[in-house]
């Protein structure tokens, strides 16, 4: 399990390393046809993209697979993947009853340094493991950042599980007190976040965006702010899909004098009730 673990996560990175630099100022999201079914043998489409308008596809599509996991955390298969002009679609089988996970993860290094008087820039998708060889003898001004970013996707069949919601320890991760498959508009939803497997400090900001702004005045932000257990309260205004965002900026402490950004993005479903 813990192989295969590993592996979606290096895939995953690839993914999101091959995301053309532009995304960086879209909201990039994963929309599922459904979250809950009934079946035991089901399919689950989704929609990927960067977007100005959340899960409406009008910038880039996702370009290339994230990983998927099983409900007993095994690495599960990506099927049918299509690349059109503005998102990419693909469908994900359920053969398992509970709760299986969408992931993207970045895990890496970005920067830059000056080599001969000629400022230049790590390779996209640096990884930690390769920082050493990616930063030549004589380099100087090095100006380096640590990226940890997870963006993920729950959908359940049947009853909901909690294997693929066990936190690695490692980066911003969501630890759900309320289940992501498990909402309803009535009920506030309790959802706490860790940073390398301990509490999130107390005041990171937390976006929670509904989808449909198309059709409204305004975007509709739920701005919260993580309390002293790393927590957040949400009442829910209504039924329907949301964007949910949390972010944290430090100092690294992998790399000598190096920033970190750790970012953690989920795409949830809320149900009438």
């Amino acid at each position: 399990m813990h192989k295969q673990f590993r592996l979606g996560l290096i895939a995953a990175a690839a993914a999101i390393a091959t995301l053309p630099a532009t995304l960086s100022a879209h909201r990039l999201w994963m929309l599922p046809s459904i979250t809950v079914v009934s079946s035991d043998d089901a399919w689950v489409t989704f929609d990927a993209a960067a977007s100005n308008d959340l899960f409406h596809p009008d910038h880039q599509p996702l370009r290339a697979p994230p990983a998927a996991f099983a409900p007993d955390g095994s690495a599960a298969k990506i099927e049918n993947w299509a690349t059109g002009r503005y998102r990419s679609t693909f469908d994900l089988h359920l053969t398992q009853p509970g709760t299986w996970k969408v992931a993207m993860v970045n895990q890496g290094v970005m920067g830059s340094y000056t080599l001969n008087g000629e400022q230049k820039r790590l390779p996209r998708g640096t990884a930690l493991a390769e920082l050493a060889g990616a930063v030549p003898a004589g380099a100087t001004e090095v100006k380096l950042t640590e990226v940890d970013s997870r963006n993920e996707v729950f959908v359940t069949s049947g009853a909901p599980t909690q294997t693929v919601l066990t936190p690695t320890g490692k980066g911003l991760e969501l630890v759900a007190a309320s289940h992501p498959n498990d909402l309803v508009a009535s009920e506030a939803a309790t959802f706490g976040f860790l940073v390398d497997g301990k509490p999130a400090p107390a005041g990171l900001d937390v976006q929670v965006i509904p989808g449909g702004k198309r059709y409204r005045d305004d975007e509709g932000t739920i701005a919260l702010k993580t309390d002293a257990q790393g927590q957040v309260r949400i009442e829910w205004p209504g039924p329907g899909m949301y964007w949910l965002n949390v972010s944290s900026e430090g100092r690294s402490t992998a790399i000598p004098d190096a920033a970190r950004r750790m970012g953690y993005t989920a795409t949830i479903e809320v149900l009438p009730g």
